[in-house]
């Protein structure tokens, strides 16, 4: 029996919401407003959350959602938010392009983009300090050389892939995602490099927790 990975559970959950709105709209002749639709879905999220309609992997997803609708309402934008999640999740399922391709092209794309990219050079975290990278204030990137090479066999990432960045996070997702990338979200506090996030690119895009979602 093959167990559902979090990439799946994530994807079942947004399009049964999605699904579920749809065939509730076309029971009812008026339009509904944002806050009805965040209502529906809120009470939807509760039901499916009681049953356990869904696997454990999307459990803490599912209260922060409800959390969020509860005190936001229609400001929680639920709907759109299924939307962003299937489509990023779907677009990746048949990469056109090996990940370390995707990478070597997101790096390449972003430096043509202005970005200070930063590729070839080696560091650790062993002595506990940050480090500093002077630049003149543009976006920049900084992935470790030794990790470029280690990270893979042949040409497949085989360990979750650490990306230092300083920089409009939504440009990099869209970059990103383009060449069949999902990025974790940022990380300020372990991060290596000074004023920068961390960012994580999983093998096979196998992220454990929700990626960073394209606004």
């Amino acid at each position: 029996m093959q167990t559902q990975t979090y990439n799946q559970a994530i994807l079942d959950v947004a399009e049964a919401g999605i699904q579920a709105l749809q065939e509730s709209a076309e029971k009812q002749k008026a339009k509904r407003t944002p806050a009805q639709e965040s209502h529906f879905l809120c009470a939807w999220l509760v039901e499916s959350f009681r049953v356990k309609r869904f696997s454990k992997l999307v459990a803490d997803d599912l209260s922060a959602w409800i959390r969020m609708a509860r005190s936001q309402g229609a400001g929680a934008m639920l709907p759109q938010l299924f939307e962003r999640i299937a489509k990023q999740y779907r677009a990746v399922e048949k990469p056109e392009l090996t990940q370390q391709q995707a990478i070597g092209q997101l790096l390449t794309e972003l430096e043509s983009d202005d970005w200070f990219v930063i590729s070839d050079s080696a560091f650790s975290d062993d002595s506990g300090t940050k480090l500093k990278l002077a630049g003149n204030g543009q976006s920049s990137l900084v992935v470790c050389e030794l990790q470029l090479e280690s990270h893979f066999e042949d040409d497949k990432l085989v360990k979750s892939l650490p990306i230092y960045v300083r920089g409009d996070e939504n440009h990099f997702a869209e970059k990103a995602l383009a060449k069949g990338l999902l990025v974790s979200q940022g990380n300020k506090k372990t991060s290596l490099i000074k004023h920068h996030k961390t960012y994580l690119i999983a093998p096979n895009n196998q992220l454990k927790q929700l990626c960073l979602l394209i606004k």
